[in-house]
């Protein structure tokens, strides 16, 4: 028999518990009674000894919830607030901080067209801001500067808030505008450096726009107007065929999906690294020729020679979908733990896939294969590639522990033993399903097939909507939020004591490795 041993590091997010709230149709007008949680975030600014607090956004609510996994249930509402403008249905938001005190600030964002701003601790609505002429779908917060804010809008427009008390008389420092979008904006983010945006939305195009150097002071009896940048540096129409709802950094790389596809497609814009200095904002690609479907300035096109300007690299399956859209998927990317993308669909389904499982893959076929390795030497394959086993039908008992097992180490993604073989061949030691299985998850050379999830939580509520995800900061919290005022609450890493008889199985796992 194989040894193993135990690691959590592979280990997916399991569902804990679920928050329902109450209707918001009550402050809503008699034809539109539609309510659901639209957006969440985690606050990124605490310290690791904290419990994680997370955001969730409805119409007329925002509440505030924080995690712990000693307590049960294992959350506790610490703030409520009420929108009670009449034409308020907020559907975003995103965390910053008092620029003084540093009291944890949150905005909003919704159909008004307005920013409002909360302070958390004391309850209260401190700013407004306002400029946008159309409903703000998405807002984000620079990573770099907690006082920069972009918010994406049905006006076409990004627009780049500073809360810096310097520019109070002029918040608005920057204006992303003119020949990007021809639509109304669902998505924006920033790149990790925080120099770069990227925003999407109903004209089913990209855009990467480079933010320039923003005026130190604004304060001034006449305070500078907001630095327009016209062109973005990075314009496609060809990634996608439909309205493009999620977008986002992966270090250069770039994720996105959108409306009708049931697919997330992990792209790169060719030239582009963010170690190079920004580009200048004359070397953005006008729209001189207009039937060019995509334009860069990191990859320039030229009559002598046309190399890619983009390139496809994987796709991530998910299915039912439906005509549904602003579906968001959120990435949880640190450089000391795992990526891992999580996605709610509109089908009560919530996936994940462990990005660093790719390559281990990669690396155990690779070595499996290698025509001149010892076939005597142990090889070690992960937990998480579990075979698959037909059970014969007589043996009930056997199939229910096995079904709990699978239960348990599949569907839950908690899969971090390691099991060791000898004389190992693929086709002899695996039945021909059990590799394609492997293969539709994991390998990354099947470009033209969507990689599936690598764990798949069902939620009990039937035709929930997923609208948006959440990580907490450290990544060992996950929240859904969407249809039916609900959040769902799912945890990994949360270790059970152990048994008296794994307590006596362990040490001889360890000592076997």
């Amino acid at each position: 028999m194989p040894s193993a041993t135990s690691s959590d590091e592979w280990d997916l997010p399991r569902l804990k518990a679920s928050i329902g709230f109450e209707d918001d149709f009550q402050y809503l007008a008699s034809d539109d009674q539609d309510t659901e949680f639209f957006d969440v975030k985690f606050y990124p600014y605490a310290d690791d000894t904290h419990d994680p607090v997370f955001a969730a956004v409805s119409k007329k609510h925002v509440v505030i919830y924080r995690l712990s996994s000693k307590a049960n249930p294992p959350y506790d509402l610490v703030q409520l607030f009420r929108d009670d403008d009449k034409e308020a249905l907020n559907c975003s938001c995103t965390w910053t901080k008092d620029p003084e005190t540093e009291v944890p600030y949150l905005c909003v964002a919704g159909r008004d067209a307005k920013i409002k701003i909360y302070d958390v601790v004391h309850g209260k609505l401190v700013k407004v801001l306002v400029g946008h002429g159309g409903e703000i779908n998405d807002l984000a917060t620079c990573p770099t500067n907690f006082l920069l804010i972009a918010s994406a809008s049905e006006d076409t427009t990004v627009r780049i808030w500073s809360l810096d008390p310097a520019h109070s008389k002029q918040p608005c420092v920057c204006l992303l505008a003119g020949e990007g979008h021809s639509s109304g904006l669902l998505t924006v983010a920033f790149h990790n450096s925080g120099r770069y945006v990227l925003s999407a939305g109903h004209d089913n195009v990209i855009c990467l726009w480079t933010l320039p150097d923003l005026p130190p002071e604004s304060n001034g009896k006449n305070p500078p107007k907001p630095i327009v940048i016209h062109y973005p540096h990075f314009f496609t129409s060809e990634v996608h065929s439909g309205i493009v709802d999620c977008v986002a950094f992966f270090g250069d790389l770039v994720l996105s999906r959108a409306c009708h596809e049931d697919i997330i497609v992990l792209w790169r814009i060719e030239g582009f690294s963010s170690h190079d200095p920004p580009p200048e904002i004359s070397e953005a690609p006008t729209t001189s020729d207009t039937e060019r479907l995509t334009r860069s300035a990191f990859a320039p096109a030229t009559a002598s020679a046309c190399p890619p300007q983009y390139t496809r690299l994987l796709e991530f399956w998910t299915p039912h979908c439906g005509h549904q859209f602003y579906l968001r998927f959120k990435l949880f990317h640190d450089k000391d733990k795992h990526p891992v993308l999580a996605f709610g669909n509109a089908k009560a389904m919530i996936f994940f896939w462990d990005l660093a499982r790719l390559g281990s893959y990669h690396d155990f076929i690779r070595e499996v294969r290698d025509p001149a390795r010892d076939k005597s030497q142990p090889i070690h394959r992960p937990g998480w590639l579990v075979p698959i086993n037909h059970r014969h039908k007589g043996d009930a008992v056997s199939k229910l522990k096995d079904a709990a097992s699978d239960r348990e180490s599949v569907a839950s993604g908690r899969t971090g033993s390691v099991d060791v073989e000898t004389h190992l061949d693929l086709n002899t030691n695996y039945s021909q399903e059990t590799l394609e299985t492997w293969e539709l998850k994991y390998d990354m050379t099947r470009v033209e097939e969507p990689v599936r999830a690598h764990a798949q939580s069902n939620i009990t509520v039937k035709d929930f909507v997923g609208r948006q995800v959440a990580w907490s900061a450290g990544g060992e919290w996950c929240v859904v939020v969407g249809s039916k005022n609900l959040a769902i609450i799912l945890q990994r890493w949360n270790k059970k004591p152990l048994s008296a008889d794994e307590k006596e199985k362990r040490p001889s796992q360890d000592r076997q490795n």
